[in-house]
């Protein structure tokens, strides 16, 4: 298979805090907790660990770009906007030089301008409320570990505020709403190693014989992340926040920290959480008073919103969340509401409204809007406090309502009647408030790549710098619309997918036809525009792409449905997906693939073992092969979060064995090939390399992709390309070969 020169394939594969300086009327300082006597961050209890240093804001190299990226992609997309002040410029991710990176510029206009043009891909972007710094978050190398950086709208005084050591990530929270300070959460390093089976080992503190991500042993000093001792991952629902909690199982150089940093460097870091052991910590929003913090913490399927007393470091109220969007809520103006996307006793995710007393203690919590079948996908309040925008999820699709908040009708925890807004595509992504009655809503769907656009009341228009729908592929052959369609599991669950007819075929013609399974496995299968997909369509393949059990968008008992043993259950959801494509596709059952990217991959490399019979090949993306391996060699906060979804790394090792593919590898029939970011931390490349390197010792042809500069996602436009082009070719080669 041919590969370019930078990619390969092989078959072997504490500081006290003085008052933030007053930098106008219109800003409140937010206090540092009072944790002792003085005010300053207290130092971490004994019990835990050692919490992520505060980091110091660093100066970096101007990077602003030109007008224009070098390099422009005709068929781009822009995606994950955040608003200045006044609603009329916006930050945004685009990838039209080649790369997601930020952007900035005009709603109305092309005026639009590169604000760093380093070639580390950019994840998320907020805009300071007070319109003088723009934070985002860079994935180094293109790897799984994340910093925070802040630049000036005009692309002057860019400078690295959290992540720079090699060994931590950092991630973004909210800004206080004077624009003084951006919440940071920080991970702390590790400090202790694994066995290559899997099983724990106690810390070595000098970092000699280390096992290397690869298997092979490093040598002292090495950057190195894993986890250490016996660790018990998720032996209790209980997490301890900040200094005086009560610890759940520790251990020593775990956890995350969450600072507030002042962007300009005249204060010391605020100290706001840290957790033991937590899987994620992200601050999404501060009461203006500085009183109160809504944290968003948890392993998946089992999130919470806790609201969190900076005075004392008391936490006042508790609720489980919905998985998905990581902006949970918001606080009213006056700090004595808060809303909150929430699937609380639920089936699916609803607006809730908590009102808080003075102190943030609870007096109660109504259900302000929800809908019987469908959950709340997204939710944004205008800065006024006096809008909600709400997103629902319903079959996948998107359906948008404005609200009035309690603000424009006196009574606490109400809304007023829904206004629809009507949507030009499919699916909405990110909804942001810009302004007095404006709105910037990211838009995707079947016919379009990501877009922005800008809406005022029920009005939308596209931001001149998006790609038109025209653009999404060149001309000649126009993306296809998916059909939603139903079936019945084996056991009378509920499933059901979009199917994607190659353009071309006489409507009962059978074809060859790819079922793609996505990742998660908590995701859903949607109608966006996938580039992947428009390549095996042009190649003639059928596409499936089913929602197996342990889907998010069909409520919670659904996303749950996969737990322990259920996972068994969902491996025969893919066969039973591969026979309704069959009877109701119509899919060629001679010529079927199965093919998806993280547990996707996973699910792929699942069943080609399981069902050896069913599929002709496989393209397995970024997948685990093996459950022990995985737990042994992924990030600690990914292991803590997994741990919940798929089975305990030493109390459910059994199980976790049985439902590994490499446990089957003897029943493996077709050929395959793995596809994988060389960066990939979250699932490591040897996932992949010790499939390959079984199949081919048991005489199945099998290929292994590796990405350069590429971690769990591919984000480079050469990258992507030529992923799809060797997957669309391995397809090609397998379901043609008559």
């Amino acid at each position: 298979m041919a590969a370019d020169a930078r990619n390969h394939v092989t078959g072997d594969p504490g500081t006290r805090t003085p008052p933030v300086p007053d930098r106008g009327p219109a800003r409140t300082a937010v206090p540092a907790p009072a944790h002792r006597p003085g005010g300053g961050a207290s130092p971490a209890p004994e019990w835990g660990p050692a919490r992520a240093a505060a980091p110091a804001p660093m100066a970096l190299p101007e990077a602003e770009g030109p007008r224009e990226a070098v390099t422009r992609l005709h068929a781009h997309g822009c995606w994950y906007p955040s608003a200045g002040p006044d609603g009329t410029e916006a930050a945004f991710i685009c990838d039209r030089g080649g790369v997601p990176q930020l952007w900035a510029g005009p709603v109305d206009g092309e005026g639009v301008r590169l604000l760093d043009s380093s070639p580390d891909p950019v994840k998320e972007v907020s805009w300071s409320p007070d319109g003088r710094w723009i934070a985002y978050t860079t994935a180094p190398g293109g790897g799984e570990h994340s910093r925070v950086l802040c630049v000036r709208p005009d692309g002057t005084g860019r400078r690295l505020l959290a992540g720079a050591d090699p060994d931590t990530s950092a991630y973004l929270g909210c800004w206080a709403h004077d624009g003084s300070a951006v919440a940071v959460t920080l991970t702390a390093p590790a400090a202790s190693r694994a066995q290559g089976d899997g099983r724990w080992q106690p810390p070595d503190p000098a970092g000699v014989n280390r096992p290397a991500r690869d298997g092979r042993t490093n040598s002292a000093g090495t950057h190195w992340t894993a986890r250490d001792g016996r660790a018990t991952l998720l032996g209790t629902t209980a997490y301890a926040v900040g200094p005086g909690g009560t610890p759940a199982t520790t251990w020593p150089g775990g956890g995350l920290s969450a600072y507030l940093i002042d962007p300009d460097g005249l204060a010391s870091p605020v100290l706001l959480a840290t957790e033991p052991d937590a899987p994620t910590l992200r601050v999404c929003d501060l009461t203006r008073d500085g009183r109160l913090a809504l944290l968003r913490r948890g392993p998946r399927g089992r999130r919470e919103a806790v609201v969190r007393r900076l005075t004392d470091a008391v936490t006042t109220f508790t609720l489980p969340v919905a998985d998905g969007d990581h902006w949970i809520g918001r606080f009213s103006p006056d700090g004595r509401t808060l809303w909150l996307r929430s699937d609380a006793e639920r089936e699916y995710a609803a607006l809730f409204a908590v009102t808080l007393d003075a102190d943030g203690m609870p007096l109660g919590r109504t259900v302000a809007a929800e809908r019987a079948d469908s959950g709340l996908d997204l939710l944004t309040v205008a800065h006024d406090g006096r809008t909600a925008v709400l997103a629902w999820n319903v079959r996948g699709a998107s359906e948008l309502d404005v609200v009035e908040t309690s603000a424009g009708y006196g009574i606490a925890g109400t809304t007023g009647p829904a206004r629809p807004v009507p949507l030009p595509h499919e699916v909405v992504t990110r909804v942001a408030a810009a302004g007095t009655g404006r709105l910037l809503l990211a838009l995707s769907g079947s016919q379009r790549r990501p877009g922005v656009w800008w809406a005022e009341g029920v009005s939308l228009l596209r931001t001149p710098w998006s790609s038109r729908d025209e653009d999404a592929v060149p001309p000649g052959r126009a993306p296809v619309r998916p059909v939603l369609t139903r079936l019945t599991a084996r056991d009378g669950l509920p499933l059901g997918g979009w199917y994607y007819r190659a353009p071309g075929r006489a409507p009962h013609q059978p074809a060859p036809c790819v079922i793609h399974l996505h990742g998660g496995p908590e995701d859903q299968e949607r109608p966006v525009f996938d580039p992947l997909y428009h390549e095996l369509l042009g190649r003639g393949l059928d596409v499936f792409a089913p929602d197996v059990r342990g889907s998010g968008g069909h409520g919670r008992s659904f996303v749950d449905a996969d737990l322990g043993t259920g996972r068994f259950a969902a491996l025969d959801d893919v066969a039973d997906c591969a026979a309704h494509a069959v009877t109701a596709g119509p899919a060629d059952p001679t010529r079927l693939a199965v093919m998806g990217r993280s547990y996707g991959g996973y699910l792929t490399f699942a069943s080609l073992v399981w069902h050896p019979d069913l599929f002709r090949t496989g393209v397995a993306v970024c997948g685990m092969s093996d459950l022990l391996t995985f737990f042994a060699g992924t990030e600690p906060w990914i292991a803590e979060s997994a741990a919940h979804k798929y089975g305990h790394p030493e109390r459910d090792r059994e199980l976790l064995r049985a439902l590994s593919p490499m446990s089957r590898i003897d029943a493996l029939r077709a050929p395959l090939l793995a596809v994988h970011g060389e960066h990939d931390t979250n699932v490591p490349p040897g996932e992949s390399e010790q499939f390959v390197r079984a199949a081919r010792e048991h005489g199945v042809p099998a290929e292994l992709l590796v990405l350069r500069d590429e971690g769990h996602d591919f984000l480079r436009a050469d990258n992507r390309r030529l992923f799809r082009r060797a997957a669309a070719d391995w397809m090609e080669r397998h379901l043609y070969p008559f």
